[in-house]
């Protein structure tokens, strides 16, 4: 018997796919269907390690949890790490092979169809049925041609689509007859129908627009989602604009928007916390009055630390460290502290050094291979457990990392804490996301007082919600019968 595939395609990018798919991931699991995630092809800078060893998209990391599964590389087996605005690091069943430019890309992907293929039989011949993401829209003309991550892939496998729109966006209706109307007639032919995503008002007033949908197109209107406000879930790239009230809010958290910001959901913990006031900064803003500045991941760490200089926030750093502030770097924001960073093999650019911003006394070097792992230990002062991941390309090495930030229990240091205590620099992501690290680390920040806040138990809370909204929106009917078992 093989598993049965249905896939998830959107009329745009951020049309809700991600969750689209986590929310029928945990429904067919309540079902009691052994039930594994799919992308063929994803671009993001957040990024998920696995338990084999590799990294995939964070999506599909959130994904493998709704099915109840640890993460494993064949979820992702292509991951696009975009390091500048025509090229980016290709990554293949978790494994990076090398920068590629957009055309050279485009020429591989003959051999990166063959890794999609390959993850495809496995999860096919494992699991009762695989739900599949696509990646931005399928209806991308110049983007065709050696197709693997949304119709190549469906006709390839012979898969039925189902087609997702944002209506929050506006033009719902537009987005869904365009996209169909840009697709060739075996594309058109297996789209199942149409998940109508981020509905807010009375569904009266949308029948109307439904039926005629569905008598334009011939296809059926499986459901429609309502838009779920305080929803814990990471975002597969695009940063967060929703900005919830906090009248508790005593802590003020401020985070560069760097050109290359990578692992932003490193923050959704802080967040999601009711007495933190977190800014993501961007270009052109001034760096605001705050209590901890947080330098985030970067996929070009030297780029994007002569960004936060043309950017005025070196200047800023040293004020806010004079009036008492704290800093935190984590991953490329911990090399961006030290005194140096060194590419000498051009892994993230042009080879060169670049001057760090000197408030650690570390050196990086960039180095081919990448360090990918899963971590726990604790604060090096003792004061509470730390689990995470580790994505880096860099060693640190200097008289800073005698004064670690957290001891690891694979009997390795992490990080590094200046002798005043105002700055500290880790390699783990994910640091936010233990109740004790997240509470010790508030504590450091200057909430004395932190109410608890469990990252892990939010989530799975926000993906029963998304389940239950399955149950209650569409047509599981229909739904059953797209994910019928072949024999």
């Amino acid at each position: 018997m093989s598993a049965r595939v249905l896939m998830v395609q959107g009329c745009t990018s951020d049309a809700g796919k991600s969750t689209v798919v986590a929310a029928l991931c945990r429904w067919l699991r309540r079902r009691g269907v052994r039930v594994a995630p799919f992308k063929p092809q994803n671009m993001a800078l957040n990024a998920a390690v696995t338990a084999d060893g590799g990294e995939i998209g964070r999506a599909q990391a959130v994904q493998a949890q709704a099915c109840g599964l640890v993460p494993h590389t064949d979820f992702n087996p292509v991951l696009l790490k975009p390091s500048s605005d025509k090229g980016a690091q290709v990554i293949v069943h978790g494994r990076a092979i090398g920068q590629m430019d957009a055309v050279g890309y485009h020429d591989y992907k003959r051999v990166a169809f063959d890794a999609v293929l390959a993850s495809h039989r496995r999860l096919a011949a494992g699991f009762d049925a695989v739900v599949v993401e696509g990646a931005g829209s399928p209806a991308e003309i110049n983007l065709r041609a050696n197709d693997i991550a949304n119709m190549g892939y469906a006709e390839a496998v012979d898969c039925p689509v189902i087609l997702v729109a944002d209506i929050d966006r506006g033009g719902v209706f537009a987005h869904l007859v365009g996209t169909l109307a840009l697709l060739s007639d075996s594309e058109r032919a297996r789209v199942a129908g149409f998940v109508i995503n981020r509905f807010r008002g009375d569904i009266v007033l949308l029948q109307s627009g439904l039926d005629w949908l569905e008598r334009e197109t011939g296809k059926p209107v499986l459901g429609v989602l309502p838009y779920l406000h305080g929803l814990h879930l990471e975002a597969e790239d695009a940063l967060p604009t929703d900005a919830p009230a906090k009248p508790e809010a005593t802590l003020r958290v401020a985070v560069p928007v760097l050109p290359r910001i990578s692992n932003h959901t490193d923050f959704d913990p802080l967040r999601a916390h009711p007495q933190v006031d977190l800014r993501f900064v961007g270009p052109g803003e001034p760096v605001p009055p705050c209590d901890l500045i947080v330098l985030p991941g970067s996929k070009a760490t030297r780029a994007d630390l002569a960004w936060l200089r043309a950017h005025g926030w070196d200047h800023g750093i040293a004020r806010h460290l004079r009036y008492g502030g704290r800093l935190l770097g984590i991953c490329g924001g911990l090399q961006m502290l030290g005194r140096a960073v060194h590419d000498p093999l051009a892994i993230e650019g042009e080879a060169g050094s670049s001057e760090g911003l000197g408030w650690l006394e570390l050196e990086t070097t960039l180095r081919a291979d990448k360090q990918l792992r899963a971590v726990s230990g604790r604060l090096a002062d003792d004061s509470a457990a730390v689990r995470g991941y580790e994505i880096h390309c860099g060693v640190s090495e200097g008289p800073a990392l005698t004064q670690p930030f957290a001891r690891l229990d694979d009997g390795r240091d992490d990080g590094a804490v200046s002798a005043d205590g105002q700055v500290i620099g880790s390699y783990l992501h994910g640091l936010f996301d233990h109740p004790e690290a997240l509470a010790a680390m508030l504590r450091w920040a200057g909430l004395a007082t932190a109410q608890p806040l469990d990252m892990a138990a939010l989530r799975e809370a926000a993906i029963e919600r998304l389940a239950d909204a399955v149950e209650a929106h569409l047509d599981t009917a229909r739904l059953v019968a797209l994910l019928e078992p072949v024999r």
